[in-house]
């Protein structure tokens, strides 16, 4: 049975968050109601300085019913979701805005308005997916990528899901993140294809010389994850059971495995588009405010370039009581 307990957003995330200025964020689309309670709750948690693109007329109609003044709040009115997320990407462009944030328009729609070769936030590196994961009480979080934007990435892409998710990692305070390259397995064999391009991505990771990160695969879950697992399955290799982040082989696998840690752990899953020249969040109707809260937050110290504190790259996995052993 799915856990009915309360979601809550990490309190590290946001102390670090708020040590900051509030970072101007475009919400692309904002005449709805969750698009507006989410701009409201990160201004009110001094986030960000929120710029609704969107209609202005709904926009105001919402707030008011919401007892929010929009004092000081630019609003850029655009009545159509593609002109406003066509709009929003362009702020960022001109560095009008420091990050987006997704409104009530289509995924599809801004990620579009972003990818564009000409008008768009590119930077050389592929646009992945991150979700950071935190579970209620227990100190415990981690990266998952990609579940939300490449479906069956290939061996480049996958240098780019773990480039850019070194990067998150570190800057959320890992000094160096241990980086598992999840498949079923943890033997190379052709006939697993994800067991392949781990060995591929290990050897590749390693072979440049990178020193940010420990990366290794393939290992199945367990030996990602626990200790014990790798103990009893004699896996020696600083990432097993220390998983930091967990770089899935496809986007099946991304999708259940944060919705499981969702609805069986209470987890709280915020989502960021990493790769762009500004960090993108992008929400769903069925997020809790708490996930939209800690998205913002870590879309805020992304954009602001803040600096975590360095801790042990064990406390993304398992929280002050594990560093402190």
């Amino acid at each position: 049975m799915a856990t009915l307990a309360r979601f809550e957003t990490p309190e590290r995330l946001l102390a670090r968050a708020r040590g900051a200025d509030p970072v101007p964020t475009g919400v692309a689309a904002a005449n709805s109601a969750l698009a507006l309670e989410s701009a409201k709750r990160a201004q009110e948690e001094g986030l960000i300085e929120p710029v609704l693109v969107g209609d202005e007329a709904v926009i105001r109609k919402l707030a008011a019913g919401m007892d929010w003044a929009l004092e000081g709040v630019r609003i850029v009115h655009k009545a159509d979701e593609t002109d406003a997320a066509r709009t929003a990407v362009d702020l960022a462009r001109r560095g009008e805005v420091k990050a987006l944030m997704k409104g009530h328009v289509h995924t599809d729609v801004l990620m579009m308005a972003a990818l564009d070769r000409n008008n768009g936030l590119r930077t050389g590196r592929r646009f992945t997916h991150a979700f950071h994961m935190s579970v209620p009480n227990s100190g415990r979080e981690m990266i998952i990528s990609d579940a939300a934007i490449n479906i069956a990435p290939d061996i480049d892409t996958k240098r780019d899901i773990i480039r850019n998710s070194v990067d998150l990692a570190r800057m959320l305070g890992a000094v160096r993140p241990q980086v598992a390259l999840l498949s079923c397995t943890e033997e190379v064999t052709n006939r697993v294809q994800s067991s392949m391009d781990a060995a591929l991505l290990t050897e590749w990771w390693s072979g440049e010389g990178y020193g940010s990160a420990n990366v290794f695969g393939p290992l199945a879950l367990d030996l990602a994850l626990s200790e014990e697992a790798a103990r009893v399955k004699g896996m020696e290799n600083p990432v097993a059971g220390h998983a930091d982040v967990l770089v899935v082989p496809n986007i099946e696998t991304g999708n259940a495995l944060f919705k499981m840690m969702v609805h069986f752990m209470n987890a709280t899953a915020a989502g960021v588009v990493l790769g762009a020249s500004v960090p993108i969040v992008l929400t769903s109707r069925a997020d809790p405010p708490e996930a939209r809260i800690a998205a913002a937050a870590i879309a805020s110290l992304m954009a602001g370039g803040a600096k975590a504190p360095p801790v042990p790259c064990a406390a993304l996995r398992a929280g002050p009581e594990k560093v402190a052993r």
